[in-house]
């Protein structure tokens, strides 16, 4: 049941995209772009599940730059795609370092802005994360990991807009993110990694 929850979920912000785009009251924005740089750091819920707490596998906390790119499709409401490069994260087993692996995880967001506060734009959005794990080195091989994850997004957060086109950002998003472990072809458990990201940047309308 959960797992037919998240998937509809993740599918929101993709039906909403095609009513607004779809609908007769869609209209021109001013302003319709907007491009934030963040600085982003992910704290890992690092959730064993299926017996996977008896060996305590866990990732470190770690900062990331992101890039995020809005279009307006009406004056409250935007799509945000979310971009970094792949990042490395590092592993580690019973609270001691085991290695580290990448991982890439764009994320696309439904927001409603609250805009009639003046310069502070307050916005929540829902979403959905596809993170690629790649590069894994963890006990110099001997463990493993999915090679992806799917999972929702809820977010929240405001710009405080020095001018019509400058403004500070600050952002929070709790991703579900979860990946099977491996050691051989021995499936352990699964770790939850579902971050919170905490997020200060740029932001740029134009």
């Amino acid at each position: 049941m959960k797992s037919i929850l998240n998937k509809k979920l993740a599918l929101l912000p993709l039906a909403a995209f095609c009513l607004f785009t779809g609908s007769s009251w869609s209209q021109e924005v001013d302003q319709a772009w907007m491009v934030r740089a963040r600085a982003v750091e992910l704290n890992w819920a690092n959730q064993q599940n299926n017996g996977l707490d008896t060996t305590q596998v866990t990732a470190q906390k770690t900062a990331i730059p992101e890039v995020d790119i809005s279009y307006f499709l009406q004056k409250n409401i935007a799509l945000e795609l979310s971009l970094t490069y792949p990042q490395t994260v590092n592993i580690d087993v019973a609270g001691t370092g085991a290695g580290q692996l990448k991982g890439l995880p764009p994320s696309v967001v439904l927001q409603y802005y609250f805009s009639d506060l003046g310069a502070i734009k307050p916005y929540i959005g829902l979403g959905i994360n596809y993170t690629r794990f790649s590069n894994v080195n963890i006990l110099n091989g001997a463990a493993s990991v999915n090679a992806n994850s799917t999972g929702a997004v809820g977010q929240a957060g405001f710009d405080y807009m020095i001018d019509k086109n400058w403004g500070v950002n600050v952002d929070i998003k709790y991703i579900q993110m979860k990946t099977d472990v491996y050691v051989g072809t021995k499936n352990i458990g699964q770790l939850g990694l579902n971050p919170t990201s905490y997020a200060l940047g740029a932001t740029y309308r134009f």
